[in-house]
């Protein structure tokens, strides 16, 4: 009878302990969320600060104010805005000088020189275009 009195003392004992310590992991966790809480309201706090200095600084009012003060800037004439035929023609392509060199023009007229195999014209498997 004692025996089971011990067993059954010592088991009370192993679980007021158990409980305890729960009770003590469940405490810091507790703390632990308190303390990120606090961090994430002040996180917020700083986005909230930073989003109305931006909102201030991207003003359109102040950047104009601040382009007439520091660009010398005129407005546009109609008369500066000129439609597409009147653009001057396109330089014509520079034409190469004439090579001396015989291998160097085989290389230029895209022949096969013999050394390498040209690749295989098969289409490689592409994934469509968004």
């Amino acid at each position: 009878m004692r025996l089971i009195n011990l067993v059954v003392v010592i088991a009370l004992v192993c679980a007021a302990a158990y409980v305890y310590k729960i009770k003590f992991d469940s405490t810091v966790q507790a703390e632990r969320v308190a303390r990120l809480r606090t961090e994430i309201r002040r996180e917020r706090e700083s986005v909230a600060a930073l989003k109305a200095e931006w909102s201030q600084l991207d003003n359109p009012t102040r950047i104009q104010g601040l382009a007439n003060r520091h660009l010398t800037l005129v407005p546009m004439d109609a008369t500066q805005i000129e439609s597409f035929d009147k653009l001057p023609d396109r330089p014509p392509a520079p034409v190469a000088p004439a090579s001396t060199d015989p291998i160097g023009a085989m290389l230029d007229d895209n022949q096969p020189t013999g050394s390498i195999a040209p690749a295989p014209a098969t289409p490689a498997a592409v994934p469509p275009a968004r």
